[in-house]
């Protein structure tokens, strides 16, 4: 769905999102594709830059990234050269300094990963949440029984995982304790530089939104941002 990064460019809750039709606005444009929309069950903390070398301000000109395409254009738009690959491809294009960067949430880090990365770039950026989606003609299918249950867990799930929250703060707290504990150093950006960062992340990824979908884009950013 060209809308879906909606998903990990909300700065709202997702309890916000059901309350201002956010939500629904999303669960009507996936309908149109036989997929219903039932919660999100779980979030690993907000993206991160990782780097073999240090950067001093939010401007990424000279690095080649490795890239999903989550962030590619945010990359891009500070300079970077990017390349994507497998997941397991990391370490070795890393190692071999191939790329001298990666994108990753802050938790579900690879810690052999620990050997070729000495920064984490902060503040991180977008959501990197999971969704429990169902066919429709499936979900329509079920009993009323049935979908009250699956509905009433994947509300539970979507409550106590929202971003921020202790349990998922807790578990990115445990996995930045980690790495700082191996050597890795935090690369803080404050003020100005912050601001630039965090304008360029988001601003790329809505920009990206706005040319995929011009209508329904424009709509969601009202109710996302």
């Amino acid at each position: 769905m060209p809308e879906s990064p909606v998903l990990r460019l909300s700065t709202k809750s997702y309890h916000e999102l059901r309350q201002n039709g956010g939500i629904a606005y999303v669960e009507k444009l996936l309908n149109k594709k036989n997929i219903h929309y039932i919660a999100r069950h779980w979030d690993y903390g907000p993206f991160h830059l990782f780097l073999s070398k240090p950067i001093t301000k939010p401007d990424l000109k000279g690095l080649h990234l490795r890239v999903s395409p989550v962030y590619t254009s945010f990359f891009r738009s500070l300079g970077a050269t990017t390349q994507s690959s497998s997941m397991p491809q990391i370490y070795t294009l890393m190692e071999n300094g191939t790329v001298q960067g990666y994108g990753w949430p802050g938790s579900g880090w690879v810690p052999p990963w620990i050997k070729v990365t000495k920064f984490q770039v902060n503040p991180g950026f977008y959501a990197s949440s999971l969704h429990t989606l169902i066919n429709l003609k499936t979900w329509k299918k079920l009993s009323p029984q049935a979908q009250a249950v699956i509905t009433k867990v994947g509300m539970e799930a979507e409550k106590s995982r929202e971003p921020g929250s202790p349990g998922i703060m807790a578990g990115i707290k445990k996995e930045t304790s980690f790495r700082t504990s191996k050597g890795m150093k935090i690369i803080e950006f404050k003020g100005a530089d912050r601001k630039k960062w965090l304008d360029a992340a988001y601003g790329a990824g809505w920009k990206e939104v706005l040319k995929r979908s011009p209508k329904h884009g424009a709509a969601l950013m009202k109710l996302f941002k």
